[in-house]
Formats: C-alpha cells, sequence, structure tokens
C-alpha cells in the first residue's frame, strides 16, 4: 500500500486545500493529513481561527483523506517541521502544495525525507488559488 502524507494548518480549509488533498490522493493508495495543531497555528500566524478538534472532523469528511493525525507542536514550538509525524509514519510519499518552491523556500522535513527514502513531490494541487490567512482577514474586516 502506498502512503502519502500531506500537512497544513487548514484553518479554515478552502479550495486550493480541496485540489491538494485530491490531487495527493491520486498519488497512492491512503492519504494521510499531517494536521497542524493551535500551538502551531498560534505560533505562525498569531491566532487560531478554527480549533484543531474543529478542522480535524471537516478534514475526515472529505472523501479524498483517509486519516488525519494532529501534529504533537508543544506551545511555542522551535521546530515548526511536521517531521517527528512523518518519522512515525514514513509515508511513501510526502506531498507539497502549489505555493512551494523548493529552490526559494526549502522544506525542512527534505533531509528527513531524503534519509528515510520519502519522495517528496512539490506543486501538488496546482498553484495557490486561496489563503486561508486571507479569508480570515476578510472575515475581520466585514465584521469590523
Amino acid at each position: 500500500m502506498k502512503i502519502v502524507a500531506v500537512s497544513g494548518g487548514f484553518d479554515p480549509v478552502h479550495i486550493g486545500h480541496i485540489n491538494l488533498l485530491r490531487e495527493a490522493r491520486a498519488l497512492g493508495d491512503k492519504l494521510v493529513v499531517i494536521l497542524n495543531n493551535d500551538h502551531w497555528l498560534a505560533a505562525k500566524k498569531g491566532f487560531v481561527f478554527m480549533p484543531e478538534r474543529e478542522r480535524k472532523a471537516i478534514l475526515e469528511t472529505v472523501k479524498y483523506v483517509d486519516e488525519v493525525i494532529i501534529s504533537s507542536h508543544p506551545k511555542q514550538p522551535a521546530d515548526m517541521s511536521v517531521c517527528a509525524e512523518l518519522e512515525k509514519l514514513k509515508p511513501d510519499v510526502f506531498a507539497n502544495g502549489g505555493d512551494r518552491k523548493p529552490d526559494e523556500d526549502p522544506i525542512p522535513e527534505v533531509a528527513l525525507c531524503d534519509r528515510l527514502g520519502i519522495q517528496v513531490i512539490y506543486n501538488v494541487g496546482g498553484g495557490k488559488t486561496q489563503s486561508s490567512s486571507e479569508l480570515v482577514k476578510r472575515v475581520k474586516l466585514k465584521t469590523s
């Protein structure tokens, strides 16, 4: 069985995420989403729009997703990668969204993936079509 993993905050889920999940699922037999937890989101964006349990529940209803695991990031994480989860899961493929540019913005998981023989694939799901942060900003502007 070929296992594909993706990771992200998915806060909130939008059409770009669905494109990523659909194309990632087509790369293998099982798609596992590594969902960045609330600690990660607070450190990265400064806020959490939807709690991790709600994001997990939504992702579990998406037909392309076979399993969702929540990352184990502590409060104020020094390591923002999902290396710990990838090391446990050991997928065959680690798929990354279309907004990633490996030459300009290398992801920290590459060294681990190389060591474990996990194929890293970029530009899955097409180019960036939406931004969770921008969606949240629009909502804030409309309610201000």
